[in-house]
């Protein structure tokens, strides 16, 4: 699939806010109503657009705490590997997981209400997945930029 500076501006509004109307979406661009709409409809068919959603305020929800865990695995069969993917996509407070090169081989993005409970959930919960051989967790001090989107324009 082939992204135009068109799909890039629209992109790059939903991306900002995903409320914005069609009518809203069309008058930004410069382009009616209808063509917008029928390629912001293509860009959800290929799945660039994968969902619509809203950020929040992860302190304002009571999650204080965000830590990154790194993770090695006994084994690195795929079934091993597999397996430990499977239950880590059943945890809530894993935000995100990636499998990442390195001395670790994935990378876990937590939240947590406090130290306490990080403390339990690490050592009840992260500490008994299948394969674990190793963790170490990475305390975030300071958010200095959040994930608020992709860059989409291709002069990055």
């Amino acid at each position: 699939m082939k992204i135009d500076l068109t799909d890039e501006k629209i992109l790059k509004i939903l991306q900002l806010d995903s409320r914005t109307t069609n009518q809203q979406l069309s008058e930004q661009i410069g382009m009616s109503a209808s063509p917008c709409w029928r390629r912001v409809k293509r860009l959800e068919d290929d799945q660039v657009i994968r969902g619509y959603g809203v950020l929040l305020d992860r302190k304002k929800l009571g999650l204080g705490v965000m830590v990154f865990i790194r993770v090695s695995i006994d084994s690195h069969s795929e079934a091993e590997a597999r397996k430990f993917e499977e239950k880590v996509a059943e945890l809530d407070n894993v935000v995100a997981c990636y499998s990442v090169g390195g001395d670790a081989d994935f990378l876990l993005q937590v939240v947590s209400p406090d130290l306490d409970t990080y403390a339990e959930f690490s050592m009840s919960i992260i500490r008994r997945l299948p394969g674990i051989k190793e963790m170490q967790s990475i305390f975030v001090l300071k958010e200095i930029k959040a994930f608020k989107g992709f860059p989409v324009s291709k002069n990055v």
